[in-house]
């Protein structure tokens, strides 16, 4: 699991918890900033969106070696990219190529406001993998007719014609991933991983006749494959070598043999070497196998997350999308909040969870603050602040889990500039100097005990499937809700200054229980349309659990909702029984999981995590109006630049920076576009 989700990838400052002719491999659209006294964070920002960078600090600490490894994972990352546009939607690497071709050629009139809406229209599709946005599933609307496009197509001799030219302005798929309720989810939703005709009720049946050889150790049934009809009958068209997206796969092969080749121990290369078999099979005994080790090799400077792996993509969770993160280990940080990891029993057996619901012992937590060195796939550009894997409820019992909190990233999200959204939407000024003096602990703090206590606690009852056999199109939003509850849960406690992790509990405590149940109730509700439903499943978990505590909690007044000068706040009277809330909400919510209970699911979720209050939503929108900084931020990656001697050795490995992000969109699909536009 990642939270970006809380957590969400856009962090917001003060809200939430935050074309030229380029040689093919050349990176022409770079400058060696990292070394400059001043760094920019900020490269641009269109339509909803900022583009930022971030930069890799201790690169120059890491020996050659470390560097080489480093390199080959992100040349492995990148290699993959395209597999998330085709998983995103079927259409997505022909749109691309067309608009990609008419960017760099077109040599028409461009500072006409036709052509401005195409830019930011192309620059938005290159942020989302796709054409429909990263964030609310919607398809993207372009500002432009289709005349107009029909002109620059005939302008630059592109073809895009059919289908693929019609849904850029037509109804059709218009949701990526459709959750609502009583709908055939999976029909409804254009994301790629399943054939156009196929059904829930295909899905369901199709799985539930799948038998993992042990019942124990179930395997990820439907990860790495697309379910499509052929003559009726239902098949599973496998990501491998020399299968679905084999060419991709191909190319991600060849940069991780490179990789196994300089890994900094046996653990760690035997864990690539299994990646690789698994890349090469599609195999998801083997996918299993590298997980286990994987998740046992902890030592090293440099560890990476690769393949397809979360399933929020997939209306009923059983798909992964492609997503690379590469990371370098941040020692110090990581030493700071091992504190977390060692004490992951005391948080387990001191839960408020129900005893049989408890695990009696947590085994393999391991927590690092990391230095990301490069993403790609569902990583990028919009990315994570923090993960948690692997997701398999039996690995994470028997063999344990690791959690990364990317902190480079999360270093840039707090210094690329203040949006000035918090002095509008907190109660008072007690609550503003909290968040100025403790947010930024206190989100760091839910981050890491959203990843490495929340998705590690509890256990499901003996004989209970899975989380997407039982809580199907429920299953992500209940988990994260969980993983969110325990860290909320812990972060009012006296504990953490224990354990030396805050001088002062309450304050941050304090801190974190306003700036979630304002943005839950209130400034999350920027990323909606007016009249909008709540569909993305992290985004629903924040509601759900604000709502409940707000309801629950009115008898008391725990949560005030105060009007003022025809402005609306939540004003939180008494910590200490919200902290009784939260705690009564995760019981029942792991309750839930264990059990399998899709009605209690449902009802929770539906009824306190989908609907919005359309006044206060029209309110907020209204109040926003005011500020310029975009709500959805991602970034650019640093570019690594390989030097090599006449015989072709690396020698040294350089990092330079993107100067624009269509330079570096252009540059990857012309290095890394592997995969036909028809897959």
């Amino acid at each position: 699991m990642k939270l970006k989700f809380i957590l969400v990838c856009a962090v917001m400052a003060g809200i939430m918890f935050s074309c030229g002719e380029d040689k093919k491999g050349e990176n022409t659209d770079t400058t060696d900033v990292e070394k400059t006294k001043e760094f920019s964070f900020n490269v641009e920002q269109f339509a909803d969106i900022k583009i930022l960078r971030y930069q890799i600090p201790g690169w120059e600490n890491l020996t050659l070696k470390e560097q080489k490894l480093v390199y080959y994972l992100t040349q492995a990352g990148l290699a993959g990219r395209d597999i998330m546009w085709d998983q995103n939607y079927r259409h997505n690497l022909k749109i691309r190529h067309a608009l990609e071709n008419v960017y760099a050629n077109y040599g028409g009139d461009k500072t006409s406001n036709d052509w401005k809406a195409f830019e930011t229209y192309l620059k938005r599709v290159w942020f989302s993998n796709g054409i429909h946005h990263h964030y609310s599933n919607d398809k993207i609307k372009p500002e432009f007719s289709s005349d107009y496009l029909q002109s620059l197509l005939a302008d630059t001799n592109t073809t895009l014609e059919g289908e693929a030219f019609d849904v850029i302005f037509n109804d059709k798929d218009s949701k990526k991933v459709n959750q609502a309720k009583d709908v055939d989810n999976v029909l409804l939703s254009a994301v790629n991983f399943y054939g156009p005709d196929v059904t829930n009720a295909d899905v369901e049946s199709f799985y539930k006749n799948k038998v993992s050889p042990n019942s124990e150790r179930p395997l990820s049934y439907g990860l790495n494959s697309q379910l499509v009809k052929e003559d009726g009958v239902l098949k599973e068209r496998v990501y491998k070598s020399g299968g679905l997206y084999g060419a991709a796969i191909d190319e991600i092969v060849k940069w991780l043999e490179l990789a196994q080749g300089v890994a900094e121990n046996k653990a760690q290369g035997d864990a690539i070497g299994l990646l690789i078999e698994y890349y090469k099979t599609g195999d998801l005994q083997t996918w299993d196998d590298y997980n286990v080790a994987w998740t046992a090799a902890t030592a090293g400077n440099v560890d990476y997350i690769n393949s397809f792996i979360e399933v929020y993509n997939d209306p009923l969770g059983y798909r992964g999308s492609y997503e690379n993160i590469v990371q370098i280990n941040d020692f110090d940080m990581s030493k700071k909040m091992a504190v977390l990891s060692d004490n992951a029993q005391w948080f387990e057996d001191n839960s408020p969870l129900m005893d049989e619901h408890k695990k009696d012992s947590v085994v393999g937590v391991t927590y690092k603050v990391v230095t990301v060195a490069g993403e790609a796939g569902d990583a990028s550009p919009s990315t994570p602040i923090g993960v948690n894997l692997p997701n398999a409820n039996w690995i994470r019992k028997e063999v344990g889990s690791k959690s990364v909190s990317l902190g480079n990233i999360i270093h840039a999200y707090n210094n690329a500039g203040s949006t000035g959204r918090l002095k509008e939407f907190v109660h008072d000024e007690e609550e503003y100097e909290l968040e100025k003096a403790y947010g930024q602990l206190a989100d760091k703090l839910h981050t890491a005990l959203h990843e490495v206590i929340g998705h590690a606690s509890g256990q499901l009852n003996k004989g209970v499937g899975e989380t997407k056999e039982t809580l199907k199109n429920y299953a992500s939003t209940l988990e994260e809700g969980r993983a969110d509850l325990v860290g909320l849960y812990y972060l009012y406690n006296p504990k953490l200054q224990e354990l030396g992790l805050v001088e002062d509990w309450k304050a941050v405590g304090k801190a974190a229980y306003d700036g979630y149940i304002r943005n839950g109730l209130m400034t999350q509700l920027i990323r909606l349309n007016l009249g909008d439903d709540v569909e993305e499943a992290h985004m629903r978990n924040r509601q759900w659990v604000s709502a409940w505590v707000f309801e629950k909690g009115l008898e008391d007044n725990v949560i005030e909702k105060v009007t003022r000068d025809g402005k609306t706040y939540f004003n939180i009277n008494d910590y200490e029984k919200l902290h009784e809330l939260f705690g009564q909400l995760l019981r029942e919510t792991q309750r839930i999981k264990s059990e399998g209970d899709f009605e209690a699911v449902e009802a929770l979720v539906e009824g306190y995590g989908v609907k919005v209050d359309q006044d206060i939503h029209a309110e907020v929108l209204e109040r926003n109006k005011q500020f310029t900084s975009a709500p959805y931020s991602g970034f650019v990656n640093p570019v690594l630049v390989a030097e090599k001697n006449d015989d072709g050795d690396i020698t040294s490995i350089k990092v330079t920076q993107p100067d624009t992000f269509e330079g570096q969109m252009l540059e990857y699909s012309k290095t890394y576009g592997f995969l036909p536009e028809e897959n």
